[in-house]
């Protein structure tokens, strides 16, 4: 049983499961219900896809997800990066509204999600550490920029093509002048009640006497009153007749199961953004989250995260949808309503489908310009200035990289702009650890410890050099240890002994083996003997499967203290010479 539950986290709760849960379960469901309906309407708008594929892109996966995910309150579904990856990658393949265009994005979901699988059975979820915090944040917000400025075509009610924000705003430019003010009118207003709902309705809810879950539950009915009341003022005006683009029919039922004829040549095109689009969706999911599951003391399996993610984009794919995600407003929703496993998932999936059956005739009438501002408003939340201040402050490397990552996505779109700040961020840490923070240290006075000579007043011998280097050895900085060690042996005549301090070295490769014999060998030429100290467990072990322990000119030492010790009271034995003898290495912890 327990071999069964790490690959169906479903039977972990399951056996659990009673009334009591059950409520809560359901009740969180009702409430991301609400919300997600008018959101998966408005982010199938924004991947350039008809409404209807939002709705199908919101059942299937949750209940996938519920099965294989292990996170109890994580809520999958379309959002609005993905969208806007998905928009981004479809559209260089087809034009919007064809059968082509939809092939493409539920091909995409297919693919997605046989990355996502594959990459969870290998256990490469590793993979996403190779984007660094500040360019994720700094991609989401520049996603929050694009998102936000190619929905103003919609609130102003005019035509306007390209995917970056340059093209964009061009062509709001040059149409200005036809905007509709009936539109306008709708999408302002829906704009300013969803923000006076996220500020103050709930606060005036409960000044009204209503409870705590009664005010939040309203309150996130914000979207669906917005939808109501616009759709009541397109029918009685008949506002489709005066301009106002109106959803249109929305095919009623739910979708029929099936794989779509994809060529070899479709999937080669979409590979790399399916790669992306799978990297991105898992991170953003995997915080969210192990945010969420530390607040109730529980724990997800990442490598298990990547089969439930991926288990949900197929099920996307099967059932016409495209890429979904775990989403950062509904989670946090799902998890304040008081959801208690994944079954809350597969009710919000249920409460969907009926939507999906009875409601989508109701909609025929709803203004693009209430979507538009409905993601709008959801999106603006995703940019984050104040996180661009701190990482300025406190790295102005970092801070590089996550302008780097705005600018190319905001310039040349979703994808550069992903591939810009991994690369960036990837070279930075190359040329910061090819250049290694190494100190020459000196005891401090009455302690074992060694601290850096220009840090601290510490004692020191002339005859030995003690130097730290506080980073793992490797093939970008091996080079730069030779020379530094170089440097030091050069400005110091007296040196009888050099001891190198690793206790912040994790790791020393090939390379850095190669350059470690290369300096015993110049030291030892030049009467110098080279040590070792405070050589961690498995670097020791490594270097002991090789021969440069035994010929090494000097010894291993288990801490720097008994380093300069044995150093010293060799040096005052032999009347301060080389002492170049070699002996066995010591024993490293």
């Amino acid at each position: 049983m327990a071999g069964l539950k790490r690959f169906f986290p479903v039977l972990d709760w399951a056996g659990a499961y009673d009334r009591s849960v059950l409520v809560s379960d359901l009740v969180a469901a009702v409430i991301v219900t609400i919300m997600l309906i008018p959101q998966s309407l408005a982010y199938a708008m924004l991947a350039g896809l008809p409404p209807e594929i939002g709705l199908y892109a919101s059942i299937l996966p949750l209940v996938a997800y519920a099965v294989f995910g292990t996170s109890r309150t994580l809520a999958v579904g379309p959002v609005a990066v993905v969208s806007l990856m998905t928009a981004s990658a479809v559209g260089q393949i087809a034009a919007q509204g064809t059968a082509d265009y939809l092939t493409a994005a539920t091909a995409l979901a297919l693919l997605s999600g046989g990355m996502l699988l594959l990459m969870g059975l290998l256990r490469l979820g590793f993979l996403a550490n190779f984007l660094s915090h500040p360019v994720i944040s700094g991609f989401i917000s520049a996603s929050g920029i694009l998102i936000a400025s190619s929905q103003l075509k919609h609130l102003l009610g005019v035509p306007v093509s390209g995917k970056t924000l340059p093209d964009i705003l061009g062509g709001l430019g040059a149409n200005i002048a036809d905007t509709n003010p009936v539109t306008l009118a709708i999408g302002a207003g829906v704009v300013a009640f969803l923000y006076f709902a996220r500020l103050r309705l709930k606060a005036i809810l409960r000044g009204m006497g209503l409870n705590t879950r009664l005010a939040d539950i309203l309150t996130k009915a914000a979207p669906i009153l917005s939808v109501a009341v616009t759709i009541l003022l397109a029918t009685a005006f008949d506002l489709g007749q005066r301009g106002v683009a109106l959803i249109g029919e929305i095919p009623q039922g739910l979708p029929v199961p099936g794989l779509p004829v994809i060529s070899p040549d479709l999937l080669a095109t979409l590979a790399v953004p399916a790669f992306l689009i799978s990297v991105i969706g898992f991170v953003e999911s995997v915080s969210v989250a192990q945010t969420l599951a530390s607040k109730r003391r529980q724990r997800i399996v990442p490598d298990m995260e990547l089969v439930g993610l991926g288990a949900a984009n197929i099920a996307s794919g099967v059932s016409s949808g495209y890429p979904v995600t775990g989403g950062f407003a509904r989670s946090v929703v799902n998890f304040d309503a008081g959801a208690e496993t994944p079954a809350a998932g597969v009710f919000t999936a249920v409460g969907i489908a009926l939507a999906t059956l009875f409601l989508t005739p109701l909609l025929a009438n709803l203004p693009q310009a209430t979507l538009a501002a409905t993601i709008i408003v959801a999106v603006l939340s995703l940019v984050d200035v104040r996180a661009m201040a701190r990482v300025f402050t406190y790295s102005k490397a970092d801070f590089a990289a996550m302008a780097a990552t705005i600018l190319v996505t905001l310039a040349w779109g979703v994808e550069p702009g992903v591939v810009a700040g991994v690369a960036l961020s990837l070279l930075m840490y190359l040329y910061r650890t090819s250049k290694p923070h190494m100190a020459v240290v000196g005891q401090v006075p009455g302690t074992e410890h060694f601290r850096n000579i220009n840090r601290h007043s510490v004692l020191t011998d002339p005859a030995i050099l003690s130097v730290r280097v506080d980073e793992s050895l490797y093939f970008a900085n091996s080079r730069y240890l030779e020379d530094r060690i170089a440097a030091l042996v050069a400005a110091a005549p007296e040196v009888r002994h050099v001891v190198l301090m690793c206790s912040a070295v994790n790791a020393i490769d090939a390379s850095a083996l190669e350059s470690l014999e290369e300096i015993d060998h110049r030291l030892a030429d030049a009467g110098i003997a080279f040590h070792l100290s405070e050589v961690k467990g498995p670097v020791m072990d490594r270097l002991r499967r090789t021969a440069f322990l035994k010929e090494m000119s000097g010894r291993v030492f288990l801490s720097q203290f008994e380093a300069v010790a044995a150093l010293k009271a060799e040096l005052a034995e032999g009347g301060r010479s080389a002492g170049a003898a070699r002996s066995p290495a010591a024993a490293s912890a």
